[in-house]
């Protein structure tokens, strides 16, 4: 009885080690998280996974693994702890938008769209996902199943900068000039210190056959953020169409000050003479 009862005790006192070797790993590893010393916690993530590996927190680790990787760069490393994660967890909508954010900076926009529509089938008021998959539907040139996402949104939030931007640039796909210019008045009425809306819209006005009113929102754009490079060239560009060539060649001499490769602007310099 003595010799069942001293194994028992060891047994018991093995478990409660390990039990407590997991979470003082863990307890590290997110120390070491929080100071940024993200070697140290990958480390610390990984031997706790390792020391038990049907611990119910496993879920929850191997997604805090995800995020470590990610910020050391090591995004398909980051994307299997993620998928690792959602094994356990699958309707874990937090860790299905981590992965599908990393599938877009892959370019993988077709694993990011069955993510992002498995989140909103959890939750249909999501905004970042109905957000990202509007604009993969943008990319699809799928028109109408994007306007209902970013009207969605905007049901949700009427004032919601991205969904009303992505209305304005689906009306201009779609060639109602009319109903993006309005969108565009609207949002550079509640963001007037936006100096990439005024570039829109003058690329709206372009397409409108509208070169001075788009030369006038550049240079709304230019007082809002004067060492925009691109800003110049597109300026160069509208007075080269406008065959001003003298104004063209100081907006291209300006973009290459800034930045730009001469050689990138050689062919619409020799235009300019």
């Amino acid at each position: 009885m003595k010799r069942i009862l001293l194994c028992l005790i060891c047994i018991f006192s093995l478990l409660g080690s390990k039990a407590q070797s997991y979470n003082e790993l863990v307890e590290k590893a997110m120390d070491y998280t929080f100071k940024d010393s993200l070697q140290q916690a990958e480390k610390l993530f990984r031997e706790a996974l390792r020391l038990d590996p049907y611990n119910a927190r496993n879920a929850l680790l191997f997604s805090n693994l995800g995020t470590v990787l990610k910020r050391q760069g090591k995004i398909d490393e980051a994307i299997d702890s993620y998928t690792m994660a959602l094994n356990i967890t699958p309707y874990a909508t937090a860790i299905l938008l981590n992965r599908a954010t990393l599938y877009m900076e892959k370019n993988l926009t077709e694993k990011a769209y069955l993510d992002y529509c498995n989140v909103i089938d959890l939750l249909p008021n999501d905004k970042e996902a109905r957000l990202f998959r509007a604009y993969i539907y943008m990319k699809r040139r799928q028109y109408k199943e994007a306007r209902i996402d970013y009207n969605v949104i905007l049901g949700i939030d009427a004032k919601h900068k991205a969904a009303r931007l992505g209305l304005a640039m689906l009306d201009q796909k779609e060639g109602r000039y009319i109903a993006a210019r309005d969108g565009m008045n609207l949002l550079i009425e509640d963001y007037p210190k936006d100096a990439s809306l005024y570039k829109m819209r003058a690329n709206l006005e372009l397409e409108q056959n509208l070169p001075d009113a788009a030369l006038l929102d550049l240079e709304e754009a230019l007082k809002l953020d004067a060492r925009d490079a691109d800003t110049h060239v597109m300026m160069g560009d509208i007075y080269l169409q406008m065959e001003k060539k003298h104004e063209a060649r100081e907006a291209y001499e300006k973009a290459v000050s800034l930045g730009v490769p001469r050689m990138e602007l050689m062919e619409k310099l020799k235009k300019c003479k």
